[in-house]
């Protein structure tokens, strides 16, 4: 059974790729909708066709390939790549009746998916000056395996995180991901696990209330996003 989520939150999930303009969209009105008082807040779990986001800090010589369709994001961070096998999460939710505390809501956005992980028995595990979701791959070294990225209007949250179910890792190498060259990117599949989109849904939602509780306590110093 889904956890349900306060009254307050809509849950959707698409079962069907969403393009990531229209999504982009989607969530710009929906943000505004949230800050005006005329929308509930919004998890919205979805993936997307093959495509590459460019971030507010993207530099051109990152995009190595451009295989797929660019955007320009708005979101803060560089270069990623969405496609089918990702897990995508948009989580919109209004800061102002929080703790007005940004690098609070990507701590614990990073530790939703990390307590998500441990459940299939990965270990995840955030990197200072490393923005996004790590662990050990089938080599020993460190690669990534969820990306983070989000942008705040009028204390309201856009975008949120993307996790490596089973993508064609092939199609990272489109771009510098991230900006980091020195490490790769892993996914469940490669690390020996079939984990589909409803068994990763099912494992995130039954972390929610944790997620949730941790916005109204403002982050550590220590804890960059």
């Amino acid at each position: 059974m889904t956890p349900e989520l306060p009254d307050h939150i809509e849950l959707r999930r698409d079962r069907q790729p969403v393009p990531y303009r229209a999504a982009l969209d989607e969530m710009t009105e929906r943000n505004a909708a949230i800050a005006a008082g005329e929308a509930r807040e919004l998890v919205w779990l979805l993936e997307h066709p093959p495509v590459y986001t460019a971030g507010t800090s993207a530099a051109e010589a990152e995009l190595l390939d451009p295989r797929f369709e660019v955007v320009k994001a708005g979101r803060g961070g560089r270069y990623t790549y969405h496609g089918p096998g990702q897990r995508i999460g948009y989580v919109l939710l209004n800061l102002g009746s929080r703790a007005r505390d940004a690098r609070g809501f990507v701590h614990a956005l990073e530790g939703w998916v990390i307590e998500t992980l441990a459940d299939f028995g990965v270990e995840g595990f955030r990197r200072d000056g490393r923005i996004g979701i790590w662990t050990t791959d089938i080599d020993g070294r460190e690669a990534k395996i969820g990306a983070i990225g989000v942008r705040i209007r009028r204390w309201v949250t856009m975008h949120g995180f993307a996790v490596n179910l089973s993508p064609d890792l092939a199609h990272f190498g489109g771009i510098v991901p991230c900006g980091i060259e020195e490490y790769g990117v892993t996914s469940l599949q490669r690390l020996g696990m079939e984990v589909d989109r409803d068994a990763w849904d099912r494992a995130l939602l039954s972390h929610v209330g944790d997620f949730l509780a941790k916005l109204d306590i403002p982050c550590p110093s220590e804890a960059a996003g």
